[in-house]
């Protein structure tokens, strides 16, 4: 019956305790409201519709600047800064979450007190120094986490490593956008040099060409001059060109975190079409499950939410449990005896009567969890403002090339018609001086464009989020 009455005593109390663990002193999360519109300006409306993002392979369609990437992704140093840092937040969710279970190990000490005569309980004439050995196998402090503060720390800490996680992410889709970005400055140095070159080469011919003019009595001093002073100035933005090639080589070079090796695929005719496809831009909920700095804000929300909870639960008692499991002797020889069992319980109860610091812990989380909430909010704004402005970009780039394009082929005609009259004694070498500046800035002007039509699209696909996988995404569940 005794039995029975123990046992039914032990269930209950089983009981209470898991009941009591389950509880969570933490407020209920509920994403906040996004403040942003339901649809971005400026987009068309196929183009509104749920849209999943191409991999970046699928978007950076050159086999150079792919291999370029994959080198950046190995090997750049903001990257592996990146990649610890997650591994040391997951660490540390390791150790949070071991303080939810009990841990064992094994003990021993060994105990020598000196009391004087007076004091020893055999009387003056018993030994000065008495000995104890214990030894066994013991448990440390378990605090049996009744009101979940344990729980609780351990849920923030695992928020904060998901957080961690997506911070690597932002961190690589940043570092994705910045090898392509300054790829294509390289490159669009390299064809203002190569514009310069042959624009070098064409007024060298229109030197000769007035020379010949000047040396048969035609052409004025004026003409030689303005000749002469076109070419050097071309000549002038020709090195400059190459100073320019130089320094986007460098920058490139120091995103890679290596040199550039040699063997790289060959780069393909730089333009807009071969290098980056058009990206669907999608709904602006979308941002709240694909960008990795909007997923990382949401986990930090999270994680604060969880120290509310174990901020609240400090105002409850803390329980904590310490054990040993063993044996005892005057002497280490005879530690284990048969008769030298030990077994020491050392349940303790904690209770705060008055402490300033846990209402003031309290009130420090709660702080921390507006901040967060006002963090997620302004992550969300700032993406959509990204995306609509990468739309924008979208938008217009297209038009203003084609317009530039028209306005290069006409300038082209202008040029030569401009030489023609020259040639033919109708018009002054002003016309031809002033039909090459037009076409070399229409040119300028259509490279440098084109550069920025491409970096538009490359920071609508970062601040979209870049492309997304299923093994991209990480496991949402807290084991």
């Amino acid at each position: 019956m005794k039995t029975l009455l123990h046992k039914s005593r032990f269930l209950a109390l089983s009981t209470l305790c898991l009941a009591l663990g389950a509880c969570s002193l933490a407020p209920t999360y509920h994403r906040p409201t996004a403040p942003v519109p339901d649809r971005f300006p400026v987009q068309a409306a196929a183009d509104a519709q749920d849209a999943a993002l191409p991999a970046w392979r699928d978007v950076f369609l050159e086999p150079r600047l792919q291999a370029l990437i994959e080198l950046a992704l190995r090997n750049n140093r903001d990257l592996r800064v990146a990649v610890e840092r997650v591994e040391a937040a997951r660490a540390q969710f390791g150790i949070a979450q071991s303080d939810r279970l009990p841990t064992f190990g094994a003990q021993g000490t060994e105990q020598a007190t000196h009391l004087p005569a007076n004091m020893r309980s055999g009387g003056p004439d018993s030994p000065a120094v008495s000995r104890s050995v214990i030894a066994g196998v013991g448990m440390t402090s378990f605090e049996l986490d009744f009101f979940g503060r344990v729980r609780n720390l351990s849920e923030a800490a695992y928020q904060q490593y998901l957080s961690t996680e997506q911070a690597r992410r932002t961190v690589q889709l940043g570092l994705i956008a910045q090898t392509a970005e300054a790829y294509f400055t390289l490159r669009s140095a390299q064809s203002l040099r190569t514009l310069m070159e042959k624009t070098e080469q064409a007024r060298e011919g229109t030197l000769k060409l007035v020379q010949a003019r000047f040396n048969e009595g035609i052409a004025s001093d004026l003409d030689l001059a303005q000749a002469q002073g076109q070419l050097e100035s071309v000549r002038a933005d020709r090195v400059a060109a190459g100073r320019t090639v130089s320094q986007a080589t460098n920058a490139l070079q120091l995103i890679l975190g290596t040199p550039i090796p040699g063997d790289l695929p060959v780069a393909q005719p730089f333009g807009r079409d071969q290098l980056v496809q058009a990206i669907p831009a999608g709904l602006p909920s979308q941002l709240l499950e694909r960008r990795p700095d909007i997923l990382g804000a949401e986990h930090d929300l999270k994680a604060a939410d969880a120290q509310i909870g174990a901020a609240r639960a400090a105002f409850f008692p803390r329980i904590t449990l310490t054990g040993l499991l063993g044996f005892a002797s005057p002497e280490l020889g005879a530690l284990f005896g048969g008769d030298h069992r030990y077994w020491q319980f050392a349940p303790q109860v904690q209770m705060p009567l008055f402490s300033g610091g846990i209402k003031g812990g309290l009130d420090l989380a709660k702080a921390n969890q507006k901040i967060a909430v006002a963090s997620y909010e302004k992550a969300i704004q700032t993406a959509f403002r990204e995306v609509a402005d990468g739309l924008a970009g979208e938008a217009t780039y297209g038009g203003q090339l084609d317009a530039l394009r028209l306005a290069e082929a006409a300038a082209v005609r202008a040029l030569k018609l401009s030489e023609i009259r020259y040639e033919t004694g109708v018009d002054s070498f002003l016309q031809v001086q002033t039909a090459q500046v037009n076409l070399y800035a229409v040119q300028q002007q259509f490279i440098t464009l084109g550069a920025a039509a491409l970096a538009n699209r490359v920071e609508l696909y970062k601040a979209l989020g870049g492309g997304w996988s299923a093994a991209d995404v990480p496991n949402q569940e807290n084991g």
